[in-house]
């Protein structure tokens, strides 16, 4: 799924640099989508390696790019984790009421 919009990722792997979500025009090769991405780590990468990205969300030429799983569509259609990521974020907006 996009990691902006939800919509199913649908391309084979390899993600090129120049391919965009269909439902909203993000990039689709970037550090949102990677599964090496964790926000607070070094340059929010866990690899090591990776020169860091200054725009997480824009295409780029990372060699170590790699589609999270957790982003590919499911034959549901929904995503397990993008339902529980909703769960979480509504108990936390919960919170503020």
């Amino acid at each position: 799924m996009c990691w902006y919009c939800g919509s199913p990722i649908t391309e084979q792997v390899p993600i090129g640099r120049s391919q965009r979500c269909q439902s909203c025009g993000k990039d689709l090769r970037s550090c949102k989508n990677c599964r090496f991405f964790l926000t607070g780590a070094r340059g929010d990468c866990r690899e090591s390696s990776a020169e860091p990205q200054s725009d997480k969300e824009r295409a780029n030429f990372c060699d170590w790019f790699s589609l999270d799983e957790k982003y590919r569509t499911q034959t549901s259609g929904q995503s397990i984790d993008k339902e529980k990521a909703d769960a979480s974020r509504a108990a936390f907006n919960d919170l503020f009421k």
